[in-house]
């Protein structure tokens, strides 16, 4: 009789991977929130048309924004055939790159300009109830990082994509008193003004 040589089975458990992990634009971890589960939106489908020898042949690219409204946003864009194609893949893109943002309760911690290109936009910090004022673009990343009450203007192109990106430009240099303590190695106290 032929041995039978009996190999011992892995019990391996699937690999999950693992969401991925946002990160802040200099490095600092902020204080860890609940993992809030990632909602997403289309800012805007852009239709190109080539023509061919039967027709007209259209493409479509999306540009997507995700967050979880508690300080982590993302913005992607993603190119296909078919609509629904290029929003799952601007959806894939945003999530490689998300973004921890600097928040003070509803609002941001202080005024700051984002740049992109020809574009630029103000974010000035607002009182609880003004809600947030800004076009459909900048509405898209300020409400999915979580901002629920801020002001905002926009100088130069109002382009779509470059109003995104200076939008999130601007939140990713926000900086919180406790980001600055760390970064200055001081401790920083309130300011009171006389009357």
């Amino acid at each position: 009789m032929a041995e039978e040589t009996i190999k011992p089975e892995k019990n391996k458990a699937p690999e999950s991977r693992a969401a991925p992990k946002a990160r802040t634009s200099n490095g600092l971890k902020l204080a860890d929130q609940e993992e809030k589960p990632l909602e997403d939106t289309v800012v805007k489908v852009f239709r190109c048309s080539k023509v061919v020898k039967g027709g007209r042949r259209f493409s479509f690219a999306a540009l997507v924004v995700i967050g979880d409204r508690a300080g982590t946003v993302g913005i992607g864009y993603g190119k296909a055939n078919e609509v629904p194609m290029a929003v799952e893949k601007g959806v894939k893109d945003a999530k490689k790159s998300l973004h921890k943002i600097a928040l003070v309760g509803r609002t941001i911690p202080h005024r700051i300009d984002g740049k992109y290109r020809a574009t630029k936009i103000v974010l000035v910090p607002a009182s609880p109830g003004t809600g947030v004022i800004a076009g459909s673009s900048a509405r898209a990343v300020l409400e999915y990082a979580g901002v629920q009450d801020v002001l905002t203007k926009v100088y130069g192109s109002t382009s779509a994509k470059n109003v995104v990106k200076a939008t999130l430009d601007g939140l990713l240099r926000l900086r919180n008193k406790e980001m600055v303590e760390s970064l200055r190695g001081v401790s920083i106290k309130a300011l009171t003004v006389a009357n």
